[in-house]
């Protein structure tokens, strides 16, 4: 039962991560959401059997029909990642609920935690897609973001004083580098995703490791730029991209992480 609902997931999270990628140019192109797909070069409307996710791409070669130009390796990319994603959070919350047995009680639970997951892989991914193509953190992105994540933190039983606290800090954290580099540091949006990890992440353990794995994350591939001279010690680095990725570390494994951490202090 458990493989036919991870293949089930599997296939929601490349409707969604098809979605994510018109959502992603959509609101960098201020259009609305509800119009056709079209191709992005030719501008022609795509027909729904070449807009399948991932298959389309593979039967067209990767090249739009009408005008046989590429089709950018984001899209497919984009709807595989979040598939996986999408699958490896089901089996991780699967295992959390129901290992010791399915609880009438666990099923809601169960669900309302598998929908603040997919919630939080998909503003991530929005915003490690953005960030790193427009060196920005959307505020009709994000705020919105933060206040979902509120009401699925509090539906998912975190506390109003764990929610707040987190958010304090994660926003804190950022609005004091701000501050003290005059803006030179990080930007307004990155502040607001502070804010938006803490409430979603509602605990502060989970919140300060998934900034030490952003920073971290961060700082390693920062070298790797450096030393093959992609990037100087000047050269501006989208942090949304490393504080996506280290909150969906956080939130896959960050339980793990801070229990072995704790083990041998």
């Amino acid at each position: 039962m458990l493989i036919f609902f991870l293949i089930f997931t599997f296939l929601i999270g490349l409707v969604i991560g098809s979605f994510l990628n018109c959502f992603i140019w959509r609101v960098h192109k201020n259009e609305s959401l509800w119009n056709r797909s079209y191709c992005p070069k030719c501008r022609k409307k795509i027909a729904w059997y070449d807009n399948i996710p991932l298959l389309s791409f593979m039967l067209l070669r990767g090249k739009c029909r009408r005008c046989h130009r590429n089709i950018s390796w984001q899209y497919p990319l984009v709807e595989l990642v979040v598939a996986i994603l999408f699958s490896v959070s089901f089996y991780f919350n699967w295992q959390e609920f129901f290992s010791s047995g399915c609880l009438v009680v666990n099923n809601n639970l169960f669900a309302l935690s598998l929908i603040r997951d997919w919630f939080i892989i998909f503003i991530c991914s929005a915003i490690f897609i953005y960030d790193l193509r427009w060196l920005i953190i959307p505020d009709i992105i994000i705020l919105p973001a933060i206040c979902i994540a509120l009401v699925l933190s509090a539906l998912t039983g975190a506390g109003p004083l764990d929610i707040i606290w987190s958010a304090l800090l994660g926003g804190g954290f950022f609005l004091f580098q701000f501050l003290i580099s005059q803006g030179k540091w990080i930007g307004g949006g990155d502040i607001r995703f502070g804010v938006f990890m803490g409430v979603a992440l509602a605990r502060l353990d989970m919140l300060i490791l998934a900034i030490l794995l952003a920073y971290w994350i961060g700082s390693l591939a920062g070298i790797i730029l450096i030393i093959s001279r992609k990037k100087t010690f000047n050269s501006q680095i989208p942090l949304g991209i490393f504080l996506s990725s280290g909150m969906i570390i956080a939130l896959f494994f960050g339980k793990c992480l801070i229990d072995w951490y704790l083990s041998i202090i």
